[in-house]
């Protein structure tokens, strides 16, 4: 990960291959945001930025020569969108920009990001951006490609707060968020022949050690004490798998824990649909059906890094679903742990089977509240896009975590679990269905299926699956690929746990 230090000098003075600057766009065209640039550079950028279309729109990104009044070698503009009523820019805004303007200077050394900040809570926007921005994962170019996709190596993020207890305390909690992202990223982006649930159990057991996340305690159980434990979710979809399914619980119990949390993730290591396959063109982004238990498994680490006074216990659901001549069949009928059984109508919803064992678990060990996260449902995508994702359950804990995410920067919906929908979930041979008959309300319908699992506990569900894997181009601090969503949102949700 990048190295980032304040610093309080003028902008003009770092040495450093690129110095990064905000632009805008106000009703006379675009305004440069900076302070202490030089004044004929800022008249001649705005003057000359419609014949260099420049907008100052979010997430562009546009270099122009330094002059000769500036040390670094060249000026980046990233654009900041419009000014608030106020005269300022949104935290979530600067964000994004100083991520843009990283992410597009990779492969250079060094950087000087001096972008407007009236506070320490912008201050640290801009330090997440920038270190989030600064990511790539090149594990498996030769070492010349890789070389040229590296990020930025060290940021300097020049500001007036730079010598304030809380910005230092920022930088410091920014480092710990931006190394779990990285860390969910990095799973996420793996092949799934190289992660495959025993696989992703040992990164888990490594990450721990090598992180430093002192307190955790690790436990995993392997397919044969799953299948004597009662699992019956977690054995009937990793079943058709020669790479057999884990459960991975990740315990970390402060002495001074005011609270009890639970996190529970879906881990499909690779979802081909089993028997009731998925279409090809789509499989292979299907590796990163494991994005819920990677962002579990991380914010577990950040939260014992940063030593936060929260009991949290992670639930790392892993299998392989596949297609093999051991694989379960539409029609089986599977026992969860704890009794209920499920007739298995669609293999391809095997999401919620893993899931529903997670919970059951989760609940057995008491909690306070119990969290899930997931890839769960192509109808989430129906709904609310590639960028957005759903967040249902108890009205209570729902709105927290929506509060939480919109703290964070990413964006949750909160969606409903309407009543009738329920009715749904009925099945002629077993207590419950795995897939609706029909079509309407997928997602919300298999919020309803989870909700069968957590009794009375205090329970949200987070569906992340268009979110989780950016299968277009990157913007902003989002990279191709793995994007370590939900990782943000559940740290703040237990950080706000931690306050009270």
């Amino acid at each position: 990960m990048a190295d980032l230090t304040l610093s309080g000098k003028n902008p003009t003075s770092v040495k450093a291959d690129a110095l990064v600057v905000g632009t805008c766009s106000t009703s006379d065209g675009v305004a440069v945001v900076a302070d202490q640039l030089p004044a004929d550079l800022v008249r001649q950028v705005e003057t000359l930025a419609p014949r260099l279309g420049i907008t100052g729109a979010v997430d562009e990104v546009r270099t122009i020569p330094a002059g000769h009044d500036v040390k670094a070698d060249v000026v980046v503009l990233t654009g900041l969108g419009e000014r608030r009523p106020d005269g300022t820019f949104a935290t979530e805004t600067l964000r994004r920009s100083a991520g843009a303007a990283i992410r597009s200077l990779a492969g250079t050394e060094s950087v000087a990001v001096a972008l407007p900040a009236v506070d320490e809570d912008e201050l640290a926007a801009v330090v997440e951006g920038a270190l989030l921005g600064a990511y790539a994962f090149t594990r498996y170019r030769d070492s010349e490609a890789a070389a040229k996709k590296e990020p930025v190596a060290a940021i300097e993020v020049v500001t007036s707060f730079s010598r304030t207890a809380r910005a230092k305390a920022a930088v410091a909690r920014a480092e710990v968020l931006a190394a779990a992202v990285h860390g969910a990223r990095d799973l996420v982006n793996t092949p799934p022949n190289d992660l495959y649930p025993a696989a992703f159990a040992d990164a888990a057991k490594a990450a721990v050690k090598e992180l430093g996340a002192r307190g955790v305690k690790v436990t995993v159980l392997d397919d044969k004490q799953l299948a004597a434990g009662g699992y019956g979710g977690l054995v009937g979809v990793g079943q058709g798998s020669a790479r057999g399914p884990r459960l991975v619980k990740l315990a970390y119990a402060p002495a001074k824990a005011t609270t009890k949390v639970a996190i529970v993730g879906k881990g499909i290591t690779f979802d081909t649909g089993g028997i009731s396959l998925k279409p090809p063109a789509g499989m292979p982004a299907m590796k990163s059906d494991m994005a819920g238990a990677a962002a579990v498994l991380h914010t577990v680490l950040a939260a014992a890094r940063l030593g936060l006074p929260v009991a949290v216990t992670g639930y790392l659901c892993l299998a392989e679903n596949m297609p093999g001549g051991n694989a379960q069949r539409p029609a089986d009928v599977v026992t969860i742990r704890g009794g209920k059984t499920v007739e298995v109508t669609n293999t391809d919803a095997e999401g919620r089977l893993v899931m529903a064992d997670g919970l059951v678990a989760a609940v057995e060990d008491g909690h306070d509240v119990v969290l899930d996260i997931a890839t769960l449902t192509g109808a989430q995508m129906v709904a609310l896009g590639t960028r957005t994702s759903g967040v249902m359950g108890n009205d209570g804990v729902r709105d927290e975590v929506k509060g939480a995410a919109d703290t964070a920067g990413e964006d949750f919906w909160p969606m409903p679990l309407p009543a009738e929908l329920k009715a749904g979930l009925r099945s002629t041979v077993a207590d419950m269905v795995n897939a609706a008959s029909d079509r309407w309300g997928g997602m919300l319908f298999a919020g309803h299926f989870l909700a069968e699992f957590v009794g009375d506990t205090p329970w949200a569900h987070l569906d992340i699956a268009g979110p989780a894997y950016n299968e277009k181009s990157p913007y902003g601090y989002t990279p191709a690929g793995g994007t370590g969503v939900g990782v943000r949102t559940l740290l703040g949700f237990l950080e706000g746990r931690a306050q009270g």
